[in-house]
């Protein structure tokens, strides 16, 4: 690996070059964050450029790999959804009370478009506050939970 990667005083990643040249703010971003979210990986810098690409996160040495995890989990949350609670109604918009990976929540689904799929049977379900709820495998869902559901899809 030819570049070295720290935190400064204020939080942010500075890239060091094997050349020296250090910039300040650098940025992972995930090139199939849902699809493949531990391959493609790049370092972007704050106008833009690409830095360092990273095909495997888990090809990195702890250290380093820890310091960019910790970045991109700042910057991506991402609720699972583990259990829809319950739906105000079912038309839009409506309040859905859904249980997620970090406790039970309450959001707006503004319209039916705002629930997109991904591959076979993940969801991504943009909620009125602008999170981002993903649902890995809706197959996986309780039953009461998947026949809420099928009421939007």
């Amino acid at each position: 690996m030819d570049f070295r990667l720290e935190r400064n005083a204020m939080g942010q990643l500075v890239f060091h070059t094997a050349g020296g040249a250090a910039h300040v703010g650098v940025v992972p971003v995930r090139a199939f964050p849902l699809a493949a979210p531990d391959e493609g990986l790049s370092l972007v810098s704050t106008d833009g450029h690409e830095l360092a690409w990273i095909d495997r996160l888990d090809g990195l040495p702890g250290p380093l790999r820890s310091l960019i995890a910790e970045e991109l989990a700042a910057r991506e949350f991402q609720p699972e959804v583990l259990r829809l609670v319950s739906v105000s109604t079912f038309s839009t918009p409506s309040v859905w009370t859904v249980e997620t990976d970090r406790g039970q929540t309450e959001f707006v689904l503004k319209s039916e478009e705002d629930i997109r799929r991904l591959g076979t049977t993940g969801l991504l379900i943009a909620s009125g506050q602008g999170v981002h709820y993903i649902v890995r495998d809706r197959q996986a869902l309780d039953r009461a939970s998947r026949r809420l559901l099928d009421r939007f899809l």
